[in-house]
């Protein structure tokens, strides 16, 4: 039920339910497109909802009832389960950021916001890695890739090749040019990462080079014996990106799981402390490595280079994927 006109109705217009209102106003703000910015949003709106129907909560069903004071009470609870270790620092700044774009679609103005999560919570989001990533160990990521095939996942197992080897993200490896790659690989050893990135960060003007060895070379060939007929990647004519993560991705992450790995963006992290090992000779801080107390400068130069490879511009992100400076 999109707004059609005025937002004078219970949630805006939007509906009787805060649950569904949120999702639609978000929908209407993005024009139907990001599907996976608006599902992100959805999932900490409802989050959201159903603190507010809780005995904790202030038991409102409409968003017009939602002031300053429900977002800070709101941030209060969010900070008392991250007190408790149920909840990350991250999740929570993320689950009160979702809920002031929402309100912010639902409202059509920013009058009801929290102007800065991290405050309201009274807590920094390190984003610096934790624990050491799965899918280090390239027999694991074989034995995962061969039980996918023998479900009849294989678009999902060429999926997983490409992430590991390339450091890829989920969407890069599911809409990558699998022709132009390869032609690539064969005629100068280097592949371009291009299509499906993130933020805009395409074409001349953001180049994204990675070295092309016999891990790259297998993922990409498998790939293509795997692509649907008429497609240059992982997506049928007939299909869109959608139609992939529900039928193809959502599906696989039972067997993923049941191999130890969490997701596909492991795979991310473990080609970045796989790439750092073979820069510096020494193992990613996360599982141990000294290199940033021996030698800073080849580890600022290595932290530089993978995240260039991973596709962002600032060097200090690279910590969330390899650990922080020890």
């Amino acid at each position: 039920m999109a707004w059609v006109g005025r937002r004078n109705g219970r949630n805006f217009g939007y509906g009787r339910q805060l649950s569904y209102a949120g999702p639609q106003a978000l929908k209407d703000m993005f024009g139907g497109g990001h599907y996976g910015t608006v599902k992100a949003h959805c999932d900490r709106w409802q989050a959201f909802v159903k603190w507010c129907r809780s005995d904790q909560g202030p038991g409102f069903n409409d968003a017009r009832q939602i002031d300053r004071k429900v977002l800070t009470d709101y941030a209060a609870y969010l900070r008392d389960l991250v007190g408790r270790g149920d909840l990350a620092v991250s999740t929570a700044q993320n689950r009160l950021s979702s809920v002031n774009r929402t309100m912010a679609a639902l409202r059509g103005d920013q009058c009801v916001k929290l102007p800065s999560p991290s405050k309201a919570l009274g807590m920094q989001r390190t984003g610096v890695r934790q624990s050491a990533p799965q899918g280090l160990d390239r027999e694991q990521i074989q034995q995962i890739a061969d039980a996918l095939c023998r479900h009849h996942q294989q678009r999902a197992a060429a999926i997983v090749l490409l992430a590991r080897a390339t450091g890829m993200r989920l969407r890069e490896a599911t809409l990558a040019d699998l022709p132009r790659l390869t032609r690539e690989a064969q005629d100068i050893g280097k592949i371009n990462i291009q299509d499906g990135t993130k933020g805009g960060r395409a074409g001349a003007t953001a180049p994204r080079w990675i070295a092309v060895d016999d891990h790259v070379r297998g993922a990409l060939e498998f790939a293509r014996q795997v692509s649907p007929a008429g497609s240059r990647n992982m997506i049928a004519p007939n299909e869109n990106y959608l139609n992939v993560l529900q039928e193809v991705v959502r599906p696989s992450r039972d067997i993923l799981h049941a191999h130890n790995l969490k997701g596909f963006h492991e795979l991310r992290a473990a080609y970045a402390c796989a790439r750092y090992e073979q820069i510096t000779q020494y193992r990613a801080p996360i599982n141990g490595g000294q290199c940033c107390l021996i030698d800073r400068n080849r580890d600022r130069e290595a932290r530089r280079q993978i995240s260039y490879e991973l596709g962002h511009g600032r060097i200090d992100v690279a910590a969330a994927y390899i650990g922080g400076l020890t």
